[in-house]
């Protein structure tokens, strides 16, 4: 049972039902993490604000999952492992990528050198070294892919942090994350 309240429809304050309306006709439905997000408008919007500006950026829907897989199974979030697992599979990507993802691995050498990176980010807190920097531009990553690497695993961190502070309740078919 979630520790944090899941913000039912009928008990949204204004600035989140309308956040809600908006998230239902984008996927038809409001996930749990977003109902405790809802909680706070602004985290809310935040969130929501983030994903969609990422969204825009170099990286396809595939590469985004990716990460947020990676990130998922190294800090050991369920939810976000069930929530990511099933738009991965969503988005066509096998069984055995998703499980590859969520420790980290990838047959493609272009996002392999991005979860590589996204690994060292979160095994070092981000301080990663030169050496780090080093490798995942000789693996063929500019600068704009090292930046968006970097803001795609603090959005999945703050999604993990809060399922975990929150317990919330897994909305997707679950499944469990391996920690690195």
């Amino acid at each position: 049972m979630a520790r944090i309240t899941q913000v039912a429809d009928g008990d949204a304050t204004p600035e989140t039902a309308s956040l809600f309306e908006a998230i239902k006709k984008k996927i038809g439905m409001v996930p749990n993490l977003y109902r405790v997000a809802g909680n706070q408008p602004a985290a809310l919007a935040g969130l929501l604000g983030l994903n969609e500006a990422l969204a825009g950026g170099g990286f396809d829907a595939r590469t985004r999952e990716a990460i947020a897989l990676t990130v998922a199974g190294a800090n050991a979030c369920d939810y976000c492992a069930s929530a990511h697992a099933a738009i991965s599979s969503g988005l066509k990507v096998s069984p055995s990528t998703i499980e590859a993802h969520l420790a980290g691995r990838s047959d493609d050498p272009r996002t392999a050198a991005i979860l590589d990176l996204a690994a060292e980010i979160l095994g070092t807190r981000g301080m990663v070294s030169d050496g780090d920097i080093a490798k995942a531009r000789s693996a063929g990553l500019n600068e704009a892919d090292i930046v968006e690497t970097v803001a795609n695993v603090v959005a999945n961190i703050f999604t993990n942090y809060l399922n975990h502070v929150a317990e919330t309740d897994i909305d997707f078919p679950a499944r469990r994350a391996r920690a690195a």
